[in-house]
């Protein structure tokens, strides 16, 4: 699914270059789970933004899903991202003036798919998270761990090849982040490829394999033969949306 070979970034900052990723050399199965870890300044956020296609790199090659990705334009890009990659970020990144539903919906809408199949898709995407009873509450009207699952299911939501998850439960209770681990565990069964960036242990121990950066170099890739299972949320079939809540 992602193959690195030589992956490097340097940044031109006045008179001395940065190098953020040094000769990264790595290769991510269909299926994995991965956690990504490292102090400040290691160069696990530089490498998210170049497997997400948010950035490019100055050396070496970038094959996703059997695409040079160092090869393609800025506009290729941008389709890439829409098309094979789900991004999930600790901000949430949701638009506070629309419904969870219209959040799920608008990846779609870039990618040209009829409202009405936007529609079904964005609702069976919220009934996965276990959101169908909120599906018209705005994120002002969710819970942190609610908000969060509305990202999850926009990320999901045009069936990418891979969902990135830029520290997914840094903004959330040890419960809310328990829930979260467990939509991601039940997606990674369910066959998706996730990679995910934590500076927290005990999260990357949910994964089946950890990846420890620094100063730029892949330190570690160390196999979890028995990631911490999380407990399992309670996903509710649909039900009629309630409206019982306080405007914001």
């Amino acid at each position: 699914m992602i193959e690195l070979k030589g992956l490097g970034k340097t940044y031109s900052q006045g008179v001395h270059p940065v190098v953020a990723l040094e000769n990264v050399t790595l290769s991510i199965g269909p299926g994995e789970f991965v956690a990504v870890m490292g102090p400040s300044g290691s160069g696990k956020s530089t490498l998210m933004n170049l497997l997400g296609c948010l950035d490019t790199a100055t050396s070496g090659s970038y094959i996703l899903d059997g695409v040079d990705v160092t090869r393609l334009g800025d506009g290729e890009l941008a389709a890439v991202r829409n098309k094979k990659i789900g991004f999930v970020f600790q901000a949430f990144n949701l638009l506070p003036r629309m419904t969870a539903l219209r959040n799920v919906e608008l990846p779609m809408l870039y990618a040209g798919v009829t409202p009405g199949e936007r529609r079904e898709r964005a609702l069976k995407a919220l009934e996965v998270v276990g959101l169908a009873a909120r599906v018209h509450h705005r994120p002002s009207q969710l819970s942190g761990g609610q908000v969060q699952r509305v990202a999850i299911a926009r990320a999901m939501v045009n069936q990418p090849v891979i969902l990135l998850a830029d520290e997914p439960t840094g903004n959330l209770d040890s419960r809310s982040g328990g829930e979260i681990m467990s939509i991601f565990q039940e997606l990674n069964r369910k066959g998706a490829t996730i990679v995910l960036v934590t500076h927290e242990r005990e999260i990357a121990l949910h994964a089946s394999r950890i990846l420890h950066f620094r100063d730029g170099r892949l330190t570690d890739d160390e196999k979890n033969q028995a990631p911490h299972q999380a407990a399992l949320i309670s996903v509710p079939g649909p039900q009629p949306d309630s409206r019982e809540v306080a405007s914001p």
